[in-house]
């Protein structure tokens, strides 16, 4: 009998997710195991990583625990087609608020750490027809936002970064995007509210910044890098997608 089943569009291939065990990474693994692909989330802690998920150890602020984490992913799949450099930490504050040991912490997880990443992941994605890298940057490259000056800083860098990587890897026929979200739903930014003085006026304020008056869903983005990495894409290269409501783009008239 032969096998009538429609293939899913991910199904062999093998994809690492940074910062995999919760937030937006949670919901982008989620979403490319559901499409076919075996899901590799490297995170600092993987206790809540659920299967079919895999979790593994990394911290992508050290080079050896990446490379480390990669070779681990090879030893069990013997492939890597996709990789999502999506873990990052925050930063608050004007250009005066933070110290010079303050940026170099944020920009080695942020930037370097994704950079160590992909790094790491070259040799195995050479080998693969299907290969795709997609970095997590934000509305945050883009938009001057308040209170922003570090974050926004790193990911601009991730931004310039993406195209630099893209046209780089042009000769090996992998595909190099970028996801930029507005502000997402996540636990991050309800740590945020959380801290606030008045955290009700702290959410409202964020969901009416946006054309759309409220957050970024985390599936919204999942969606987005899913469609980046897909091999079905293969014309779409060297691109910042954002999934922001609109928020860098349209300008709605005040109520």
């Amino acid at each position: 009998m032969t096998d009538s089943r429609i293939p899913l569009p991910y199904e062999g291939l093998v994809a690492a997710v940074t910062g995999g065990a919760s937030g937006l990474g949670t919901a982008i693994a989620r979403e490319l195991s559901s499409r076919g692909a075996t899901v590799y989330c490297l995170d600092l802690t993987i206790e809540r990583v659920e299967l079919p998920l895999v979790g593994i150890v990394c911290d992508i602020g050290s080079s050896s625990s990446v490379e480390a984490a990669i070779d681990e992913v090879i030893r069990q799949a013997h492939q890597l087609d996709i990789v999502v450099a999506n873990a990052g930490i925050g930063a608050q504050g004007d250009i005066e608020a933070n110290d010079d040991e303050e940026w170099a912490r944020v920009l080695n997880v942020n930037v370097i750490g994704s950079a160590r990443t992909v790094r790491a992941a070259m040799p195995h994605l050479r080998r693969s027809s299907a290969a795709a890298i997609v970095f997590t940057s934000s509305i945050a490259a883009s938009a001057g936002l308040p209170d922003r000056a570090l974050y926004s800083a790193s990911k601009g860098a991730i931004s310039a970064l993406t195209r630099a990587v893209a046209v780089d890897c042009l000769p090996y026929g992998i595909r190099v995007n970028a996801v930029a979200p507005g502000t997402a739903d996540t636990p991050w930014v309800g740590r945020l509210l959380d801290g606030a003085k008045d955290p009700q006026a702290e959410r409202a304020a964020l969901e009416n910044r946006q054309p759309t008056k409220r957050l970024v869903r985390p599936e919204e983005v999942a969606e987005a890098v899913a469609y980046l990495a897909s091999p079905s894409s293969g014309s779409t290269n060297g691109i910042i997608l954002a999934v922001d409501g609109g928020m860098d783009s349209l300008r709605p008239r005040p109520a």
